[in-house]
């Protein structure tokens, strides 16, 4: 059973967005060259490299927000978003002068692992050919402890797009009886991320046993909608909550991220009273979301890093 989380949860300490602060952080991206600019990579939309550093420049500040001081996995596709891409979490003396290196403990022993800080170290891994962007749900400085949940919501590909909207708003309702604030994006692909901020950060094994438990309560409330366990034929009709990349290494696409899929789709954050107008998962992809993030009024994910909620128990 899980035990409700204290009071105190879910109360916004300070705002973290800072125009000023952003644009410094920015600064020096424009002064980067991304050599063969014109190379396509995606061939459906006949979207080039150039186009691909143009979109990551226009959203750097709010997708640094999200990865900067986190260990990161990056999908490299030398050859277009439809040819063989390959992940990479290692840091490398050619990727670039303002990609750095953090030294981590993994079960091949210490390895140097990726982060940046700034846009010019972005513009870097785009001029190496990333185009995923996949951060630690832990900061580079504490890998030992969580301050963010991951509930990928990824529906069976006969599910229908209310239903998945449905789902979240389920599984955002479920956290808010434990006395926690939940944050919504778009994958990029045919689901939805709940996002579950931690503050102070909490050690894994906790966090996977209550993201396990959650997603175990839903199946067992909900078993025409929701499934706890992986695999296809489990999951027919019906969508896998997976709780499994809720562990020290595992990775999630970073908010803003573009996805190496023929659409180029984008993981786009949202607030929750705009999933009932989301015309379906796919609403935001590259030709669109730069545009998007500039019209809109707020950041629907200003709050995340500032909330101060616990976890419960399981």
């Amino acid at each position: 059973m899980l035990k409700r989380a204290a009071k105190r949860s879910a109360v916004p300490l300070r705002r973290t967005s800072d125009a000023g602060t952003k644009r410094a952080r920015n600064a020096g991206a424009d002064r980067l060259v991304v050599t063969h600019p014109e190379r396509i990579v995606f061939a459906g939309l006949g979207a080039t490299k150039g186009d691909v550093a143009d979109y990551y420049r226009q959203v750097a500040p709010w997708l640094l927000a999200q990865v900067r001081d986190r260990p990161l996995s990056l999908l490299r596709c030398p050859d277009g978003a439809g040819a063989a891409c390959f992940f990479q979490k290692h840091a490398g003396a050619r990727l670039g002068a303002h990609v750095r290196s953090v030294r981590l403990r993994d079960s091949s022993g210490l390895q140097q692992y990726l982060c940046i800080d700034d846009a010019p170290g972005l513009l870097e891994l785009v001029q190496m050919n990333t185009l995923e962007f996949h951060a630690w749900g832990a900061r580079a400085r504490t890998t030992t402890r969580a301050d963010r949940i991951v509930f990928d919501l990824d529906p069976h590909a006969d599910v229908a797009w209310p239903d998945i909207a449905a789902a979240a708003l389920i599984v955002r309702d479920h956290l808010a009886t434990l006395g926690l604030a939940a944050f919504l994006r778009t994958s990029g692909g045919k689901g939805l991320h709940v996002v579950v901020p931690l503050r102070p950060a909490v050690p894994w094994l906790r966090v996977r046993r209550f993201a396990r438990a959650v997603a175990d309560a839903l199946a067992a409330v909900h078993p025409a909608r929701f499934v706890a366990t992986a695999g296809e034929e489990k999951r027919v009709g019906r969508i896998f909550i997976d709780w499994l990349r809720n562990s020290r290494g595992a990775t999630s696409v970073a908010s803003y991220s573009l996805r190496a899929r023929a659409d180029a789709g984008v993981a786009m954050p949202l607030a929750w009273n705009r999933l009932v107008r989301l015309p379906g998962a796919h609403a935001f992809t590259l030709a669109n979301a730069a545009a998007h993030v500039a019209a809109r009024r707020v950041d629907p994910w200003r709050d995340i890093d500032s909330i101060e909620q616990a976890l419960p128990r399981v």
